[in-house]
C-alpha cells in the first residue's frame, strides 16, 4: 500500500488560504500554527481521535463552526489537515525528524512594504521579541493550542517533558517572572546561535516529546482474569473431584 503524500508548497499555501475564510467570528489556525497544533496532539500522552482534535483549528477560543459551513469546504480542509498529520507521524514514528511550517516573517513585511501595505502589530512587537522568536512564535502558538485543548501532556510526571516543552516555550511571551527567568537559563545554557539553529531544537524536542511518550500513548491493558489462576494440582474448577493438570489442564 502506498504512503499517503505530504503536502507540497502549493497545497500548503492554499490550506492556508481555506482556513483563513473560516466564517467569522472564528479565527483559525494558519498553516504554521496549523503544524504546531498538529505535532501537539501527536505527542500527547494517549491517542486523540480526529474527530476530537479536528474541531479546535476553526477557532483559537473554542468557538464552533456553523451549521450551515460550506461542506466542499470544510471537507478540502480536512483531507489537507489528515494527510499532513499523517505525514507527521510517520516522519516522527520512522525518522525522529520532520520538517516544520515556519514563515518567513522578515520576507512578508518585506513584501507587504514593497506592496505600500502596513504591517499590522502584534503582540511579538510588543514584548521585544528576538528575530527567532517572533519568526517561530507562531508554530509553537499552536503547539501551546494543542497542550491546552489536551492537558495530558503538561500533566505528566516526567521531568524530559517538562524540560523539552520548556525549550519550546522560550519563544513565546514571558509573562511572569518564573518564566523570564526560565528563558534566560535557556538563552544562557542553550544558546540560539541562528534560525536553522533554533529550528533543529525544536524539532529535537518535538522528537523526544514523541518517543517520551509512545510507550504510554501505544499502552495495551493486561487481560485481568475475573478469577484467580488455577495450578496445575488444584482442583478443577469443573467439578469432576480431579486435579487441573488430570482433567481440563491436560494436554
Amino acid at each position: 500500500m502506498s504512503k499517503i503524500a505530504d503536502l507540497n508548497d502549493t497545497e500548503f499555501a492554499e490550506l492556508d488560504e481555506l482556513l483563513a475564510t473560516t466564517p467569522a467570528p472564528l479565527q483559525a489556525l494558519d498553516a504554521s500554527m496549523l503544524d504546531g497544533y498538529l505535532c501537539g496532539v501527536l505527542v500527547q500522552p494517549r491517542l486523540i481521535e480526529v474527530e476530537e482534535w479536528l474541531p479546535p483549528i476553526f477557532d483559537y477560543d473554542g468557538g464552533e463552526l456553523p451549521a450551515d459551513a460550506d461542506p466542499a469546504w470544510l471537507a478540502r480542509i480536512q483531507e489537507l489537515v489528515l494527510r499532513r498529520h499523517a505525514a507527521l507521524n510517520r516522519s516522527l514514528a520512522e525518522h525522529g525528524w520532520f520538517d516544520p511550517v515556519v514563515l518567513d516573517l522578515d520576507a512578508e513585511a518585506a513584501a507587504a512594504a514593497e506592496s505600500g501595505e502596513q504591517p499590522e502589530a502584534d503582540a511579538a512587537d510588543d514584548e521585544q521579541l528576538s528575530p527567532i522568536a517572533r519568526t517561530l512564535l507562531p508554530w509553537v502558538a499552536g503547539f501551546q493550542h494543542a497542550a491546552l485543548c489536551f492537558p495530558e501532556l503538561g500533566e505528566l510526571d516526567d521531568e524530559g517533558v517538562m524540560n523539552a516543552m520548556a525549550r519550546l516555550y522560550r519563544h513565546l511571551p514571558a509573562e511572569t517572572a518564573e518564566e523570564k527567568e526560565i528563558v534566560a537559563t535557556l538563552d544562557r545554557e542553550h544558546p540560539l546561535k541562528d534560525i536553522d539553529d533554533a529550528i533543529e531544537d525544536l524539532v529535537v524536542n518535538v522528537a523526544d516529546l514523541y518517543d517520551l511518550t509512545t510507550d504510554l500513548r501505544y499502552k495495551v491493558e493486561a487481560v485481568r482474569r475475573d478469577t484467580p489462576k488455577v495450578g496445575r494440582n488444584d482442583p478443577c474448577p469443573c467439578g469432576s473431584g480431579r486435579k487441573y493438570k488430570q482433567c481440563h489442564g491436560a494436554n
